[in-house]
């Protein structure tokens, strides 16, 4: 008997822009009595990006207060933005909305629901972000990877390292030809992301041509590259809409726009939406819903 017919798994498809979007994710609510390598081969049995295990769902005796563990089909992660959606929209469908605390190995996560139209809103804020240069020469072999000439990059807007629960190289282009015609090599890239240190994914954006509009939002594009098993790049991907704020806000301070709207999934058939507030300090808050697949 597998072990995913033993336990009890929920999938939800989390930030969906239209019917058949946003990203899936396996929750699993109460996964006291798994250990590591049962809940990696849960993880692998799924299949989706990333499953979420809550591994104590009541700390302390608070059902709001849940320790979590992420696992891909082939590793555990610090942190994944779009299983925490998808847990967080399961329990407040439990529990009532209103604030979570989740307990994840990245550190606390401040999770606030509220009810939606369809199914309950979720948000969350990230630890403290951090930004940085990336070395020279992983910074050179992304862009050999990603078949990217230097002249392809956005002026505006530098290539770093955005960390908000996950490492997440930005690679922001000024063409959309080449935004739309990446291609790399699978195997060759996840093992530059092993090698520096990026267990999310790779973030490839396109800002528009102003920063934001009158009311200080401003809307994007980004592909997120994460080459695990069967899959190659990610629909939704909170942790990496976290780090494009902290980077935003890095990089423009305090004309940054108050608010990103995300668009990601088009390229993979799962059109996705996450909107990402970004306040003068601290954590990014990233938002979104989460739907049933099926």
């Amino acid at each position: 008997m597998s072990d995913v017919s033993e336990v009890e798994i929920l999938r939800l498809s989390a930030f969906p822009a239209a019917p058949g979007g946003g990203n899936p994710a396996g929750v699993v609510l109460d996964a006291r009595g798994l250990d590591e390598a049962r809940m990696q081969r849960i993880a692998a049995e799924v299949g989706y990006s990333e499953t979420v295990f809550a591994v104590d769902p009541v700390v302390h005796g608070d059902a709001r207060h849940v320790r979590v563990r992420y696992f891909s089909p082939t590793a555990e992660v610090p942190f994944c933005g779009h299983a925490t959606i998808a847990l967080s929209v399961a329990l407040a469908e439990r529990l009532g909305t209103g604030p979570f605390r989740f307990a994840t190995p990245a550190g606390e996560v401040e999770i606030a629901t509220a009810p939606g139209s369809v199914a309950p809103e979720a948000s969350f804020t990230s630890v403290e972000p951090s930004v940085r240069e990336l070395p020279a020469d992983a910074a050179r072999e992304l862009l050999d990877l990603l078949g990217v000439a230097r002249d392809d990059l956005d002026p505006r807007w530098p290539l770093l390292e955005a960390f908000a629960g996950n490492a997440h190289p930005v690679v922001a282009l000024r063409s959309g030809d080449v935004f739309d015609g990446l291609a790399f090599d699978p195997g060759a890239l996840r093992a530059l992301m092993d090698r520096a240190g990026w267990p999310g994914t790779v973030t490839v954006v396109r800002f528009p041509d102003g920063d934001s509009d009158d009311s200080g939002e401003a809307r994007v594009e980004a592909r997120n590259l994460f080459p695990v098993g069967e899959i190659t790049e990610d629909p939704a991907t909170g942790s990496a809409a976290a780090a494009l704020g902290a980077y935003v806000r890095e990089l423009r301070g305090a004309s940054a726009p108050a608010r990103l709207v995300v668009d990601q999934g088009r390229h993979v058939g799962r059109p996705s939406v996450l909107t990402v507030d970004i306040p003068p300090r601290g954590g990014i808050t990233v938002s979104g819903t989460a739907l049933p697949i099926g």
